[in-house]
């Protein structure tokens, strides 16, 4: 019988997170600020889709044609059932690496993705995909991989390996994986009490393991224990994806595209004196001991000029997807938490309050005379979009043909909301992919969807589902234990939502 999770971690569901670097219309801006031609939009594929929840919402919210591949079939049914109810037709299967991508039926691809997969499979398996990615990304297409990177999980390597062996050895005959797991982390957690000499050497590993221990159990085995776990320089990375011909293009972490989020004035410096591009990325992620990369690659990198690039900024279109007043001017890099200039971004913010849709040559021309340059307006754009305050728009066509596509895949979510309460995303045809609404509004949405408008209606409606999920509320940090309490404080959630969050979910497309 063929091992057909081929080491890969399959006993357990990966959760079912949604992960907006997947979303092709995001690339724009990074490709822009590197200067660089952006690819055309569609078709694309994601190798690797977990739950398939970021593939259906990017099938669903734009004109794209998405294809995908997971080997877990219980993954590639729960994709396949959202993908029925999207109606966007979109096609996932659940074959293996060498089955997909020795396909001879697959068009070829202007975008491939591929989140959290690099580091947790086999070399054969890279080396299939480098090959798919040679074969099946057009020319000018631009393929994402996230990955572990080195130096910055070099201390943690060891500590994963004992993790995992003490899973295999000590581990019960039948134990399942859940268990497996917490017995090796009581294992590593009495052995650092004992205080080892590596931990010395290691003094920020306490604290890292202490975070592990927080995590969810589920993402813990995916993340730590699959028999393949290779996190890889950033060199290493670029030499098997130059023999597909695809060069770095830019990172897909909005924020480090601004240094002085996360370099010192030495450090930009030092970087500054490194000319060849793949040294100086290699470098940066020991200056800034970097430990995960997102990044876009392309085949076939076309620089464009001055006027071609500021033509192409000026008609990225964006708007703001929080309530104005809600805005926290202050972004978190690797040197630490920074304040934003309110005098730089406040005027912005004003302008993007209405929350329409704004091209960022009419922010321009309305910011005359401020601060907000085309080049400030980059880089505020590249912050306020990272912070979630303000999403990238795509083209009117693209919001027409994804929207029945959004709504009918949506409404699916919002039943699935009566039963279950961990997907935490709803599919926008404004933003070509998926927007953060938490489990109680979307049971909002939900009684809204079935004909009752005002809050006091939705908290009717909503209390028996909460319990029967035994999903009881809290406030200041503390559950409360009555009805009364509860629907109390539900009262106040379903008022705050009319009034402050469902304007804007309006303006995403995601309520009517």
């Amino acid at each position: 019988m063929s091992n057909w999770n081929a080491g890969y971690m399959a006993e357990v569901a990966y959760t079912y997170g949604y992960y907006e670097e997947l979303n092709p219309l995001r690339l724009r801006l990074p490709l822009l600020a590197a200067g660089l031609v952006l690819p055309a939009n569609g078709t694309a594929c994601e190798l690797g889709f977990g739950q398939g929840v970021s593939a259906n919402f990017h099938a669903a919210a734009s004109a794209t044609r998405w294809y995908g591949n997971d080997f877990n079939p219980a993954q590639a049914a729960y994709a396949q059932e959202l993908a029925s109810a999207a109606g966007a037709g979109a096609q996932f299967t659940d074959e293996s690496f060498e089955q997909f991508c020795r396909r001879d039926d697959l068009p070829d691809f202007d975008f491939i993705c591929l989140h959290g997969i690099w580091s947790w499979i086999s070399a054969e398996n890279r080396a299939l995909i480098v090959d798919f990615l040679q074969r099946k990304l057009k020319v000018g297409g631009v393929a994402y991989l996230s990955y572990n990177t080195q130096p910055g999980w070099a201390a943690m390597m060891p500590m994963r390996d004992l993790l995992t062996e003490h899973s295999r050895v000590m581990g019960a005959p039948g134990q399942g994986v859940l268990a497996r797991i917490d017995g090796a982390i009581d294992f590593v957690d009495r052995m650092i009490a004992t205080k080892p000499r590596y931990l010395e050497a290691n003094p920020l590993l306490a604290d890292r393991f202490e975070k592990l221990k927080s995590f969810e159990r589920h993402y813990v085995a995916h993340e730590y224990f699959n028999a393949d776990w290779q996190p890889m320089a950033f060199s290493q990375v670029a030499a098997m994806l130059s023999e597909a011909k695809l060069e770095f293009a830019a990172s897909a972490t909005y924020t480090e595209h601004v240094d002085m989020l996360n370099l010192t004035a030495e450090h930009q410096q030092f970087l500054a004196e490194i000319p060849d591009p793949i040294f100086r990325e290699t470098t940066r992620a020991f200056l800034i001991n970097q430990q995960f990369r997102r990044d876009y690659w392309i085949k076939g990198a076309r620089t464009l000029t001055p006027f071609a690039q500021a033509t192409a900024l000026r008609a990225v279109r964006v708007m703001l997807a929080v309530p104005r007043d809600t805005v926290v001017l202050s972004v978190h890099g690797v040197l630490g938490d920074a304040d934003m200039d309110e005098r730089v971004y406040a005027p912005v913010l004003d302008a993007l309050a209405d929350h329409r849709v704004h091209t960022i040559g009419e922010l321009e021309q309305q910011l005359a005379g401020t601060e907000a340059s085309l080049a400030a307006l980059l880089q505020i754009m590249l912050i306020l979009i990272s912070k979630g305050s303000v999403y990238a728009v795509q083209d009117e066509a693209d919001i027409a043909v994804a929207q029945p596509q959004t709504a009918r895949l949506n409404a699916y979510l919002l039943e699935q909301a009566l039963a279950r309460s961990d997907l935490y995303s709803l599919a926008s045809p404004m933003t070509g992919g998926g927007v953060f609404v938490p489990h109680l509004q979307q049971l909002f949405l939900w009684a809204k969807m079935q004909g009752w408008q005002e809050p006091q209606d939705w908290v009717r409606e909503t209390w028996p589902v909460l319990i029967r999920l035994k999903q009881l509320l809290s406030k200041d940090g503390q559950p409360l234990l009555t009805e009364e309490e509860n629907l109390a404080e539900l009262w106040e959630h379903a008022r705050h939502f009319a009034e402050r969050t469902l304007p804007v979910l309006r303006a995403l497309g995601v309520a009517d």
